[in-house]
């Protein structure tokens, strides 16, 4: 699948909830499902759904997929190597996502939403461990330092300032004057708040 280049909108509306991919847009009145709170298209807003228990697992898959800001064959291989993963599946995918740079530059308050954050990444503007890292999907691990870059720090800055309210989870310990991060453990299900169902996607992969 290549990148989603269509308004960013329309997937909340086509999932019917929030997924946050708009950062303050989100919060404010100009989110356009509250004024459009159904599908998006010609016929979105009379056609009647029938939600079969396919249909219910489908859509729970592609939501975690349109949180996270991946594609269908990342999904899939994410998937792949949880069930081969010692643990619970569900779980051990949620772990993976969390774990990914981009998600963890966003948790941190050093992007808006993934998708700044994994433009951020991609333009070098992170050090993990004093290495530059320019991959989004990059896994960190625990005791991974991850610093911004001695020339973005005005630019992430700006961006902290901005999200004063966001909580950073508990398995992740930031240093605003030093702007800088440390991964403290592996992410537990408890300490993941995306609204998921992890056990639908489990269903849906195994049907």
């Amino acid at each position: 699948m290549g990148r989603y280049t269509r308004p960013t909108c329309r997937l909340c509306r086509r999932e019917g909830e929030k997924l946050f991919l708009k950062g303050e847009k989100c919060a404010s009145e100009k989110c356009p499902i509250k004024k459009r709170p159904y599908a998006p298209g010609q016929h979105g807003k009379t056609t009647i759904s029938k939600f079969s228990d396919y249909k219910v697992r489908l859509r729970e898959k592609q939501k975690a997929r349109r949180i996270y800001g991946i594609s269908e064959r990342q999904f899939e291989n994410y998937f792949i190597d949880a069930r081969k993963s010692k643990g619970v599946t569900g779980e051990k995918l949620l772990e993976t996502l969390e774990r990914r740079l981009d998600n963890v530059v966003y948790r941190l308050g050093f992007a808006t939403t993934r998708n700044e954050g994994r433009q951020l990444v991609r333009h070098g503007h992170f050090l993990v461990n004093d290495r530059k890292v320019n991959i989004p999907s990059y896994q960190v691990k625990p005791q991974n330092i991850i610093k911004v870059k001695a020339g973005s720090v005005e630019r992430i800055k700006k961006n902290i300032d901005k999200l004063k309210e966001r909580k950073v989870p508990k398995w992740l310990s930031l240093d605003e004057a030093a702007m800088n991060a440390k991964v403290e453990a592996i992410p537990k299900r408890d300490d993941i708040d995306a609204a998921i169902d992890d056990m639908l996607i489990v269903e849906y992969y195994s049907r």
